[in-house]
């Protein structure tokens, strides 16, 4: 028998000033699914059994702040569109392709709406991609 707990999914949670612009954002230029809409509080769907929340940071259990320590990690097959992507919907990005050969990942990042930080990752690993996508 396994102490080990379970989920069904994980949703991340960030807090913003203008919600709107952070809707047009995830739904438009990540293009993440919307599947909960509650006014002051969407949900989109980042990856089966991942989501993203984006709260109106006066409703919220936490406020927005001008600088965050999180970063929201998108795991990707190929990050060659993504970046295509984001770039055409005008993102703030922050760095170019890079490939990090000591961690065998090919990543990039941005900085969304709200000034949080978003990488858009793939690991280069086979045995370790096929855990992630």
């Amino acid at each position: 028998m396994s102490d080990r707990m379970g989920s069904g999914s994980a949703i991340t949670w960030f807090y913003y000033k203008d919600l709107e612009d952070a809707a047009t954002f995830y739904g438009e230029a990540m293009g993440f699914e919307l599947v909960v809409d509650q006014q002051w509080a969407r949900i989109y769907r980042a990856g089966p059994g991942s989501f993203l929340g984006i709260v109106a940071g006066e409703n919220g259990f936490c406020q927005p702040q001008e600088s965050n320590a999180v970063l929201f990690t998108l795991v990707v097959d190929d990050v060659g569109p993504w970046y295509r992507r984001l770039q055409e919907h005008g993102a703030n990005l922050v760095t170019e392709i890079e490939t990090k050969e000591d961690i065998q990942v090919q990543c990039f990042f941005l900085k969304d709406p709200g000034g949080y930080s978003v990488e858009v990752q793939q690991f280069l690993d086979p045995e370790v991609s096929r855990l992630f996508v």
